[in-house]
């Protein structure tokens, strides 16, 4: 079976400079990052405007986000055979007559219906923009590149909120939508101007592996929605979800050692760096939704912040996030992946420890200060990570590659999500700390003594996959 044939990496001297081609996608990153965090914020007008309660509008979030999360993987298939320009072009395009049909949604339903199809778009983006540094970008230029698509979406996802809140006091709620396909078109072009299309893939024997696409896509939706649904809590609904997730990713591998041509290749999830790299980006994802998800409650309850102070305390993380990615990705050219990354996973480990401390200590400047050290640690290991993971793959199996990244890191957030906000609500309402912690500061510090666990954790599976 031939391999699929992509254009060649582009140097200084080609027509298209590989520096238009990155904006190109980088533009193609932010649309899924802003279309995460957009719509959140709209999430109370929804509610009045549709007559709807708050569970039933928190769909208009949860549709996008399972679009995404369960159909990325095979987004990233399809581009192996199809050939990845065409294909995002096509999700761009999805993107964009979701995006209008978003904003002209007669009901709450036909909302969430048009989101689930804008999710389809996402992934698809989010599957490719990575996969496709390495066709447009030299080798030895990959770190920064990726660490450039890094802080691309640690903007989106910061700017979507005060963005999207601005378009609904000025117009109303459709103008998100709107904007987002406005958006959408403007990215079209530009990476149909910028990014050669694919030359015709000769695979006559290539087939797509509809079977484990969709075993795969029913059992990530089952494990999200045990995840995401109940608050945290442990219900039938809950435990009924986990158990046919479980289930249903043995029928998914029990499959892919049967088909010629599967979704996912499990010899390739054996490979010490690929393998590595997805178990750390989730876990290290575990962490860092710690901080989004106690970070209000704390900064509230605890420190007495009102919602305009909490919010510009929350966004450090982010803004961090957006200065450290692209000099992390020059890191990585400069120095390699492997040091980078222990540097990262370090400097996580230290702000976890510090966030046991430093906010009793001092207060909001503690909280910041051991929020911008996790959260620059986070771009330092997703940079390097990232990098490592791309480049021990071949050209016909960076776009699943490239998808795993990404669903590993949406299962860590995913779980982050519900686990430790599970941890944080018990130990605030359960656990004492030697009679100095009661209340939210007792939840702070079992959440991150928590989070420490897991980077030591990572850190070990780092090491011991290098020396593998």
């Amino acid at each position: 079976m031939q391999s699929a044939t992509v254009p060649p990496p582009q140097t200084d001297s080609s027509v298209r400079p590989y520096r238009w081609q990155l904006f190109a996608l980088s533009m193609a990153m932010l649309l899924p990052s802003l279309g995460t965090s957009i719509a959140n914020v709209a999430l109370p007008t929804l509610a009045g405007a549709f007559g709807a309660t708050f569970p039933q509008v928190q769909w208009v979030v949860l549709g996008y986000l399972l679009a995404l999360t369960t159909l990325i993987v095979s987004a990233g298939r399809l581009s192996d055979v199809f050939g990845r320009t065409r294909l995002l072009l096509v999700g761009i395009a999805i993107f964009a007559v979701a995006s209008v049909s978003c904003a002209l949604a007669p009901s709450l339903w036909a909302l969430v219906a048009a989101r689930f199809l804008q999710g389809l778009g996402a992934a698809v983006m989010m599957a490719l923009t990575t996969a496709m540094v390495r066709d447009v970008v030299p080798q030895n230029r990959t770190g920064s590149a990726i660490g450039l698509l890094g802080t691309v979406s640690a903007v989106g996802t910061a700017l979507g909120p005060t963005l999207g809140g601005a378009l609904i006091h000025w117009f109303d709620w459709p103008a998100v939508f709107f904007f987002l396909a406005g958006a959408s078109v403007a990215t079209l072009l530009v990476v149909r101007r910028s990014i050669a299309i694919d030359r015709p893939v000769e695979r006559a024997s290539a087939s797509f592996d509809y079977a484990g696409s969709i075993l795969l896509a029913l059992s990530l939706g089952a494990y999200a929605l045990s995840m995401t649904l109940g608050g945290g809590e442990l219900t039938w609904f809950n435990a009924m979800m986990a158990a046919f997730a479980a289930v249903g990713f043995v029928a998914f591998a029990f499959v892919e050692t049967r088909v010629p041509s599967p979704l996912v290749k499990l010899e390739l999830l054996r490979d010490r760096t690929i393998g590595t790299g997805l178990v750390s980006i989730g876990l290290v994802s575990v962490i860092m939704m710690s901080t989004l998800v106690v970070g209000p409650f704390y900064l509230t309850n605890a420190l007495g912040l009102d919602a305009v102070r909490t919010g510009l305390v929350m966004s450090i993380g982010p803004g961090v996030a957006a200065a450290t990615g692209f000099p992390a990705g020059q890191l990585v050219d400069r120095l390699g992946s492997f040091r980078i990354m222990l540097t990262g996973i370090v400097l996580v480990a230290s702000g976890a420890a510090l966030m046991t401390v430093l906010p009793d200590v001092f207060g909001v400047p503690g909280y910041a200060g051991a929020l911008a050290t996790i959260t620059a640690g986070y771009a330092l290991f997703q940079a390097a990570n990232n990098t490592a993971v791309m480049n021990s793959v071949g050209p016909d199996r960076r776009g699943v590659t490239s998808a795993l990244l990404g669903l590993s890191r949406n299962l860590g957030l995913i779980t982050g999500a519900s686990a430790m906000g599970a941890l944080f609500a018990f130990a605030t309402k359960s656990l004492v700390f030697w009679d100095l912690a009661v209340g939210e500061a007792a939840g702070l510090k079992a959440t991150f003594g928590a989070a420490v666990m897991l980077a030591i954790a990572t850190l070990l599976l780092v090491v011991k996959g290098r020396q593998r």
